[in-house]
Formats: structure tokens, sequence, C-alpha cells
């Protein structure tokens, strides 16, 4: 059976940066009948659930993966290299699983794909990936965005 990688918090698993988790049923719709591998990169890091509301600033998920841009807490606090270590274990679970594809939850500073917050913690979104999504992305995996319900 064929496995895809998937933001734990979008199977519903309490381990958002507000401690809640956000089961879709768009994510369990594209998933069909293939084998969901749960997986969040934060906590994965080692960052607590709940934890402070994080963004990236500078660019994008990439521009943090080459070393141009930030991920901080909405009290200033870098919170970069967390973000990087849980991109690096996602994908390792990723490539043990044979995974080809991720279903990742939408705008999230890891796990965006194609938009993500941009940097103000004032709701407003920017064009790009987070840094789990860009990671897999550079590695091959499809990424595919996902909101809850």
């Amino acid at each position: 059976m064929e496995s895809v990688l998937v933001s734990a918090c979008l199977r519903g698993v309490p381990c958002r940066f507000d401690g809640r988790g956000k089961a879709s049923a768009e994510m369990a719709a594209a998933l069909g009948d293939r084998r969901p591998v749960a997986f969040c990169p934060e906590v994965a890091a080692g960052l607590p659930t709940p934890r402070r509301p994080a963004e990236i600033v500078g660019g994008d998920g990439h521009d943090v993966l080459d070393g141009r841009a930030r991920v901080v807490d909405d009290t200033g606090h870098d919170v970069t290299d967390a973000f990087v270590q849980g991109a690096r274990r996602a994908l390792e679970a990723a490539r043990g699983a044979g995974c080809t594809e991720a279903l990742l939850m939408a705008r999230s500073p890891s796990c965006g794909r194609g938009t993500v917050y941009d940097g103000t913690f004032a709701g407003g979104l920017r064009e790009g990936d987070g840094v789990t999504a860009a990671l897999l992305e550079r590695h091959g995996i499809a990424v595919r965005p996902a909101t809850g319900d």
C-alpha cells in the first residue's frame, strides 16, 4: 500500500501551535486508500504544544533553508533552527516510509505549500512554501496543501 506523509494536525492530533488538531475531510478524501504517515515537524524538533505562533520573516521556507530568512515567534524569538531540524526529520520519516507525496497544512511556516503567512502576524499571506514543504519538494516529494475543517 502506498504511503503519504500527512501533517499530524490534519489527522486530528492536537499538535498545532494553539494545542488543537484540525482533522480534515478534504485531506481524508485526498488520501483515498493510501496509508497516512502522520508527522508534525515542530513537535519532532522538540517545540512544545501549545507554543507561540511563528511566521517566516524575510522570505519563505526556501529562503530559510538557504539562510536568507528566519522563522520567529510573535515575541521575536528566533526558532529557525527548530523548524529546519523538524523539516529534516519529516524528510527522514517520508523517506523511511517510502512516501512520494505529502499532504500538509496550508499556510503553516512548516507545512504551507504555495502560500504562507507573511511574517507580520497580522494574518497577511505571501506566495511561498513553509520550511518542511520546501525541503520535501527539493528532495522530490510532491507537496499538496490541505486545510482543516
